[in-house]
């Protein structure tokens, strides 16, 4: 009878405690939707009524009397396309050698080491080292260019840890069947794990997109601030060599410098948008190239 009492009181005791810590973890859940969805709202209340279509197709103009950002998101396409043109390829085939040629050992370690610690280095650090090494050094000034090849070292880390967890988790049971059946390395590579790995390495470089499009603090340091908009595309061509604020950039410059809260917010819902369209790529790519895998 003791024994039964005892047992039954542990057991009660255990309920509660498992429904205390259940309590809570719902308040947390609750707590951080909550504290999104107040941010959002905000957002959106204060700088809704600033977005439409004069403020996305013209330019910022004393002259004219007019407050556009059409420059600011020309630029900030143009960082995106051409950093990722660059990181892309370098991101996935160092996860690629990384992972299927290098033989596990220091470099290897060392190497993992290194992208590591450049993906935990603050942007402002990468925004100075781009700002003298590819601004001054090589005599790219402040440019589109200077701020790309600066985004790069910064998101590469991510593309290419990405790749690497994409490429851990195919069986190496598609490696050995393809070797059993007398396929070379890189032909294996090439037809089997890059597109069993594709859903992860697309979520990689989808998320370094993001990254890209929400940095300022490097961008002020490199690519300047200008917000002319290029009239023909040789101007779109030369543009990359010329300076540049992306809509972060022109957001903080809004807010701070000018105080221009108004305009700073109809930025914050464009760029609101922007992320939510780029997680809903990700989410869409990600399962239509996985449904695929598993065809």
């Amino acid at each position: 009878m003791t024994k039964t009492t005892s047992s039954s009181l542990q057991s009660t005791k255990k309920r509660w405690s498992d429904l205390f810590l259940q309590t809570l973890i719902y308040l947390s859940a609750a707590f951080t939707v909550l504290l999104l969805v107040s941010i959002i709202v905000y957002v959106l209340v204060k700088g809704t009524s600033k977005v439409n279509i004069s403020f996305l197709t013209s330019v910022t103009s004393v002259l004219k009397g007019t407050v556009g950002i059409a420059g600011n998101i020309v630029n900030t396409l143009m960082i995106v396309l051409i950093t990722m043109l660059i990181v892309t390829p370098v991101g996935v085939g160092a996860a690629i050698y990384l992972n299927e040629y290098a033989k596990p050992g220091k470099l290897v370690r060392l190497i993992e080491f290194a992208t590591e610690t450049l993906s935990g280095i603050p942007s402002i650090i990468f925004g100075l080292f781009g700002m003298m090494f590819f601004g001054q050094t090589l005599g790219l000034g402040y440019s589109i260019l200077t701020g790309s090849l600066t985004l790069v070292l910064m998101v590469l880390p991510l593309v290419t840890r990405n790749t690497q967890e994409a490429l851990k988790t195919v069986p190496n049971s598609y490696r050995h069947g393809a070797i059993g059946l007398g396929a070379g390395k890189w032909y294996t590579i090439r037809t089997i794990l890059i597109p069993s790995a594709l859903p992860g390495i697309i979520t990689g470089v989808i998320l370094s997109v993001g990254r890209i499009v929400g940095e300022s603090a490097a961008l002020l340091f490199t690519a300047g601030s200008a917000k002319t908009l290029p009239k023909t595309i040789a101007g779109l061509f030369n543009k990359i060599f010329q300076s540049g604020g992306t809509l972060t950039t022109q957001l903080y410059l809004s807010a701070t410098s000018e105080g221009d809260f108004e305009t700073a917010f109809g930025i914050a819902v464009v760029l609101l948008i922007l992320v939510f369209v780029i997680n809903l790529c990700t989410k869409a790519l990600a399962a239509k190239f996985d449904v695929r895998r598993k065809k």
